[in-house]
């Protein structure tokens, strides 16, 4: 067939156009971008189509290129109104964070070792002594994130023997993380005491054996249970634990530094006040409602960190240097309270009051609904949620653009639109409309500039 014949060869492409695209991305990937590409322009031909000329055999393989070369990783517009959002990375990074990655990042760093004596150190040390004087705790360790921190915790001081826990404290986050599973993992036997709504002290008391290892209190992250209820509280339960000469483990999952309340936000256990309540260790999240990058912490006694420590697990849960200079610089924010609000993009969000996102909302009433004319644009009251499990019932009062189409499907259609864009927008579906909530959205031109592709 004289159209196959007539397309030019791998290596006269090579040695033309497609120099620019070598240069952009190296010889090997060209070459394999180009046979692709060549493979395709013969099925087209054999299937009674044109010959493409050679001009456009390199821009579709230089297409092809691009888009391999872009990182699923993309930076997207939250406009879903959760601002701690887990399958979008949860907490935004203060720049102070950002700056210290970056720095450990690009140069070689003290991360194991002791710039006063010339030994090794340890890379814990980075951000120990911060935690230690911002949760009153004697001792504290990091690893990877909270899911790990009560993983070691088990295995450390528990493993081979029981663990009492009531339960209805038996939670499942997301991605199927359960308390039972982690504590079979860690090679502990779970004892469940009271009842899914009801536990009482004196069913922590009558479970003690000589086999039991620990008590453990876990923070309901994700639910309520209401009504005809009854808890034994931390500080209760860590005299319990006392008295049976057990270490009394509080988990408060996504954990916070300072009360929320201070800014008007619900109230919260803080890690501090778990220490003062008596528990012997506390674990908790990193990058949730303390805003900072993923991790687990373990604050406590000294004797069971350093017990933790000890443990061969621990090597294998370790954060690395990139994390540490990010962890411990919000870490340093909150030596400021007073101007913590200004400084961590996550208490920012949250901090947002329904007014100035109204006001943000009447501004790109017009521009947006100037862009989607085929769409009944609306500004609405909605709330917002922090998410990714922190105060799990609590709602934000803020506002959105609300676009309404033509047809049932038309919120999912243009969602899918808004998902395709350069830098995607990510909504939610609500009553036969697509809502963007504007409560995390800091820049309007942002959204603007990325809308303008439609």
């Amino acid at each position: 067939m004289q159209a196959l014949r007539d397309l030019p060869s791998l290596d006269r492409l090579l040695a033309g156009s497609a120099q620019d695209l070598t240069h952009r991305h190296g010889r090997a990937a060209v070459t394999d971008a180009l046979r692709a590409t060549l493979d395709a322009a013969r099925d087209t031909i054999r299937a009674g189509g044109a010959a493409p000329s050679a001009a456009a055999l390199v821009r579709s393989a230089g297409e092809r290129l691009d888009a391999e070369t872009i990182s699923s990783l993309r930076p997207v517009i939250n406009l879903t109104g959760t601002v701690l959002h887990t399958n979008l990375g949860r907490a935004v990074l203060a720049e102070a964070a950002i700056a210290a990655a970056v720095d450990a990042m690009r140069h070689p760093v003290a991360l194991e070792y002791d710039l006063g004596t010339g030994r090794r150190g340890e890379r814990d040390d980075h951000v120990s002594q911060l935690l230690c004087d911002l949760t009153g705790a004697e001792a504290a360790t990091v690893v990877n994130n909270n899911a790990a921190a009560v993983l070691l915790v088990l295995n450390a001081l528990a493993r081979g023997r029981e663990a009492i826990v009531s339960r209805g404290e038996l939670v499942e986050i997301g991605g199927s993380f359960r308390i039972p599973d982690i504590m079979a993992r860690a090679g502990v036997t779970l004892i469940e005491v009271g009842t899914t709504n009801r536990t009482h002290a004196r069913d922590y008391r009558d479970a003690v054996t000589d086999r039991s290892a620990l008590m453990m209190k876990v923070h309901p992250s994700n639910y309520r249970i209401e009504g005809f209820t009854a808890a034994v509280p931390a500080d209760d339960l860590a005299a319990i634990a006392r008295e049976a000469r057990l270490p009394m483990v509080h988990d408060l999952g996504s954990g916070t530094l300072v009360d929320p309340a201070r800014w008007g936000l619900p109230a919260e256990t803080t890690v501090a006040q778990a220490v003062a309540e008596g528990a012997d260790l506390v674990t908790f999240s990193g990058d949730k409602l303390l805003g900072g990058p993923q991790a687990g912490f373990i604050v406590g006694r000294a004797e069971l960190i350093k017990q933790i420590n000890q443990d061969p697990l621990k090597r294998t849960l370790r954060v690395d240097k990139i994390r540490l200079a990010a962890i411990a610089a919000t870490l340093r924010l909150y030596r400021d309270p007073d101007r913590l609000a200004e400084r961590l993009p996550t208490l920012r969000l949250l901090t947002r009051t329904r007014d100035d996102i109204a006001a943000q909302a009447r501004r790109l009433r017009g521009p947006v609904g100037a862009m989607l004319p085929d769409h009944q644009l609306d500004v609405v009251d909605c709330m917002s949620q922090i998410g990714s499990g922190a105060m799990p019932v609590e709602t934000l009062p803020s506002v959105a653009l609300s676009l309404r189409g033509h047809g049932g499907d038309a919120p999912d259609r243009l969602a899918a639109r808004l998902r395709a864009l350069p830098v995607p927008v990510i909504g939610r579906i609500r009553d036969g409309a697509l809502l963007l909530d504007l409560r995390c959205l800091t820049d309007d031109g942002a959204l603007l500039g990325t809308l303008s592709h439609l």
